[in-house]
């Protein structure tokens, strides 16, 4: 009998990629507020406002997970600034309300976060290095990381920039959006002031249900192998993708007005992934290559 899996958040990029790589080997139970789609193989979908604690609870005893994993936010950093109640019910108080109900039945509850939790002043930060958020989205994200240890049973992971196409639904795809603009001859602003460590989707989604099923508990940073800035990325991008760096555009993201403040230096290292995971960390084309060619198994 296969374990089950709650994931949150199925309309989401990166829940996709969690989805297409559990469905063989666990029961996947997975919560949106969107429309439901059709129930494909061993994946059930539910239709469900994570703000309602009520309803939120009854499906959790329903479905009676062996492991949470909570890909459900708001993360866009200039929202959660403007509208900060908004951004703290979400992001903070669903994943409190997660972190209760796995806490009752043990099941183990693996949290998405974010590099920029941190400040960019030093670049390939550590697990054990301190966060110092500078915008309120990643404000969020550490309160959301602190209510998810005190669960013994639990993983925080840190992603860095996520790249690729999505593998199920839709998402928020960066790379798809660029490549949609390239086709068309535009030009397409990347900035150059920010560096990460992007990991793409295909690999990530493979890790998280590797997280789910083995023994790890604690803070883990999954990330690409490649450190880069986001403009120079972007330029190996279009070139890998057959169209001209030429219409990849630098900017400085902290000189734009109206925008919440970003570190510039929010590469991870991931040499914990590395050590524990099977899953391969990979380089920026490695990545690229990857998620441009895969095909999901039906």
């Amino acid at each position: 009998m296969k374990k089950k899996i709650m994931v949150t958040g199925f309309g989401g990029f990166v829940a996709g990629s969690v989805i297409a790589h559990s469905q063989n080997d666990w029961e996947v139970h997975t919560v949106d507020r969107i429309e439901v789609p059709a129930e494909q193989g061993n994946v059930k979908y539910y239709g469900l406002d994570l703000l309602n604690r009520e309803r939120l609870a009854q499906l959790f005893i329903e479905i009676n997970p062996d492991a949470v994993i909570h890909t459900a936010a708001l993360a866009d950093i200039d929202f959660c600034e403007n509208k900060q109640d908004i951004a703290e019910k979400i992001n903070v108080g669903i994943t409190k309300s997660l972190t209760g109900l796995c806490s009752k039945t043990g099941a183990k509850m693996i949290l998405l976060s974010t590099d920029t939790v941190f400040d960019g002043k030093k670049g390939m930060y550590t697990e054990e290095d301190s966060p110092n958020p500078i915008n309120f989205y990643a404000e969020t994200k550490v309160k959301a990381e602190d209510s998810v240890r005190t669960l013994e049973n639990s993983v925080v992971t840190r992603l860095s920039l996520v790249m690729g196409l999505p593998v199920m639904g839709s998402g928020n795809s960066f790379l798809a959006k660029t490549i949609k603009k390239l086709k068309l001859g535009e030009e397409v602003k990347f900035p150059a002031n920010e560096i990460r460590t992007p990991v793409d989707v295909i690999t990530l989604g493979k890790s998280l249900v590797e997280l789910a099923g083995n023994d790890f508990r604690g803070t883990m940073h999954l990330a690409g192998s490649t450190r880069i800035n986001r403009f120079d990325m972007a330029q190996q991008i279009a070139e890998k993708s057959g169209y001209s760096k030429d219409l990849i555009v630098a900017t400085d993201s902290n000189v734009m007005e109206g925008r919440a403040p970003r570190p510039n230096d929010a590469s991870l290292d991931n040499s914990l992934a590395k050590k524990v995971l099977k899953t391969a960390m990979r380089s920026l084309l490695e990545g690229l290559e990857l998620t441009m060619n895969f095909k999901l198994e039906k």
